[in-house]
């Protein structure tokens, strides 16, 4: 509690008046959300949340986890870019390859030719397509994982709402949740003086 100024252990008062403002704006924030979220919110659920918001902890728990989802994030999506790139190396040496080959060939195996090489375009397509579909699969499961280890850290602060979950109402909620801390962190005056 000692992270902000005026907030401590031993003044109740203060301590008091913190909880009320974070609850008042949580109140306000939640009038944005739609009405099927609203009414899953309760007080009590709003009030635990603003407790755990007190000492601000929990909003650089949050920003922390926000920032390890971007990395990761960038990560994947550059394991993927990379994965293209090579995608489109090997289409353009084998178009390159097959010119070459066309221009060397006799008349009399051109027919021949024409057909190994769309064996190899449609190999080289299928394979392209497989490597992309185990790409997405590892992507999917790395932002899963994510997903479930932040909700993991979050249950574990005490952040009412997150458990482990593969429920997309459950998670709508706590994705929701996440939104309204962040706006408060925003609009809290204290929250940058940790």
């Amino acid at each position: 509690m000692d992270d902000y100024p005026g907030v401590t252990d031993s003044d109740p008062t203060k301590l008091q008046e913190r909880h009320y403002y974070l609850l008042s704006e949580l109140q306000t924030l939640v009038k944005d959300l739609p009405s099927s979220f609203q009414q899953r919110l309760s007080y009590n659920t709003l009030s635990d949340l603003a407790l755990a918001l007190i000492d601000g902890t929990v909003y650089e728990i949050v920003q922390g986890l926000l920032d390890i989802q971007h990395l990761t994030e960038k990560n994947l999506y550059n394991q993927r870019q990379k994965l293209h790139c090579e995608h489109q190396a090997l289409k353009q040496d084998l178009v390159r390859k097959h010119k070459e080959a066309i221009q060397s060939c006799k008349s009399h195996n051109l027919a021949l030719l024409k057909s190994t090489q769309q064996s190899e375009v449609e190999a080289l397509e299928a394979r392209v397509r497989e490597e992309q579909k185990m790409m997405d699969k590892k992507i999917v499961s790395e932002i899963d994982q994510k997903v479930t280890d932040q909700q993991n850290t979050l249950e574990k602060a005490g952040v009412p709402g997150f458990y482990i979950t593969t429920n997309p109402q459950e998670l709508t909620m706590q994705m929701n949740l996440l939104e309204l801390i962040l706006k408060l962190q925003q609009k809290d005056p204290q929250a940058g003086l940790l």
